[in-house]
């Protein structure tokens, strides 16, 4: 047994809470909990798609993402878009954009705004959650409103963090965690099982093919329960 510095078990996510509907003027949004790290996700409908699919007819969805000042200890500055910001903003893009079919969309953008409220580790794979609720929201509302004939939601998507963290695989890593771990990954996965992007980097010794294999099956059992608790949540406004 491995004592977390949270008392978990090492295959146990955090707590999550999921709040719909968060933002009542928006398409679509959700307040995605998980354990302290805290995402207000809001999805926006833009008339107009970038200059490479115009005249394609079909659509595009793409993500911004930031740490709001007050998420971490140090105030994050808020106009500062790092390496980094652009890295998660592209995960976050490509994750969503796997469970969509662009072209039922029309010439239309999709935005995925995800504002970390409080940052304790995790913050990417949890946007990545919170824009599928947000996601859904607003293609249901599309829908109500006839501006699509049917949704164009093709699956689900769920991402979590997995490591290795004192000898031990670990799912849902905390920032104290995350800072001392000896691998580091994240998986994002649809809910057919199918991978989406893989993450994954030794932050000291080199990992064998057996402990990639342990990690990804840790993120698979994690991502169930997640997906399992995303259908609950959006239980009367999907179909899938």
């Amino acid at each position: 047994m491995i004592e977390r510095l949270d008392k978990r078990g090492a295959e146990d996510l955090r707590p999550i809470v999921i709040q719909r509907g968060f933002v009542k003027s928006a398409l679509g949004s959700c307040l995605y909990t998980q354990g302290k790290t805290k995402v207000l996700a809001v999805t926006s409908l833009e008339e107009s798609v970038p200059p490479f699919l115009k005249g394609k007819g079909e659509g595009w969805l793409t993500a911004e993402y930031r740490l709001l000042p007050y998420s971490c200890d140090i105030r994050v500055n808020r106009d500062k878009i790092s390496g980094r910001t652009l890295e998660i903003q592209r995960l976050i893009g490509r994750s969503l954009r796997a469970c969509v079919d662009l072209k039922v969309l029309g010439e239309r953008t999709l935005w995925i705004d995800c504002d970390v409220i409080q940052a304790d580790g995790g913050t990417r794979t949890a946007s990545i959650n919170a824009g599928f609720i947000s996601l859904v929201e607003c293609l249901h509302t599309l829908k109500k409103k006839k501006m699509v004939k049917r949704s164009p939601l093709i699956d689900f998507v769920g991402a979590v963090s997995v490591g290795i963290w004192k000898g031990k695989v670990i799912v849902d890593l905390n920032y104290s965690e995350d800072a001392d771990a000896e691998v580091d990954f994240n998986i994002v996965m649809t809910g057919r099982g199918e991978f989406v992007e893989i993450q994954g980097t030794a932050e000291k010794e080199p990992f064998s093919k057996k402990v990639f294999s342990k990690l990804v099956e840790a993120a698979e059992e994690a991502i169930r329960k997640i997906i399992s608790l995303e259908r609950s949540s959006l239980e009367g406004i999907i179909e899938l």
